[in-house]
């Protein structure tokens, strides 16, 4: 056990956990991400409330989601770790920056893309996870299934249609979802760098796949507030 924690304290090991948690993080947006395009089935809220109802109810699913949050916490201490280890390995700083000459800008302000996707998670699950759970403000909503039965979901898709009526939390979401793609436009590859897995053989696949990250599944979730908003 001791080599074990040896190896995750050392420098090396901070940066592989640090690409396996983000990996983790970018395989739950897609699965995120496809419970949330319904939303814009024109079904009344059919599909989100099902879905959100297996999700909030499925000990399985709960049991993953409480281990994504403590990904993400991992996520975000490893990488303050790494940081303050980068600082204090050079005390005094270059006297001359050269910025994009170097590095892109995405790659020198993660730090500022990282407390921006933590605000946005915190107020994410404020206006939804924490209102389902413990708000007890969202009310039930009825629906008549393919038997004809009456089923009852609590009315998520009413929530987050009201949500998404105001232009600031809109602007928001958007604003979270462009720091997202640039977060990931830098981290997405930085993780198959860190684990050894940057080949000639693979890059084009690996850019090819980072792209789908950084820029169609941002624009994606950026999309749904926007829609739901001008619909």
């Amino acid at each position: 056990m001791n080599w074990f924690i040896s190896a995750v304290s050392s420098s090396v090991g901070k940066k592989i956990m640090m690409a396996l948690t983000g990996l983790f993080l970018c395989s739950f947006l897609v699965v995120h991400l496809i419970g949330n395009l319904q939303l814009l089935k024109l079904d009344l809220g059919l599909s989100f409330n099902t879905y959100a109802q297996f999700m909030s109810h499925n000990p399985v699913i709960q049991t993953i989601s409480k281990g994504n949050f403590a990904i993400i916490l991992a996520h975000a201490l490893i990488a303050l770790f790494l940081t303050r280890q980068n600082a204090s390995a050079r005390p005094i700083g270059y006297q001359v920056k050269k910025g994009s000459a170097n590095s892109t800008w995405s790659s020198r302000n993660m730090g500022l893309l990282g407390t921006i996707l933590l605000v946005f998670i915190a107020v994410h699950l404020y206006h939804f996870w924490w209102q389902v759970h413990y708000g007890g403000t969202i009310p039930m909503r009825e629906y008549t299934d393919d038997h004809g039965n009456l089923v009852s979901f609590t009315d998520l898709y009413a929530a987050v249609m009201f949500a998404f009526s105001n232009p600031y939390i809109v602007a928001f979401y958007v604003f979270s979802m462009i720091a997202m793609g640039y977060h990931l436009y830098h981290g997405f590859a930085s993780a198959f760098q860190s684990l050894g897995l940057n080949h000639v053989k693979y890059n084009g696949l690996i850019r090819a796949v980072g792209f789908l990250f950084y820029f169609v599944i941002p624009a994606a979730y950026a999309s749904i507030p926007l829609i739901i908003f001008f619909r």
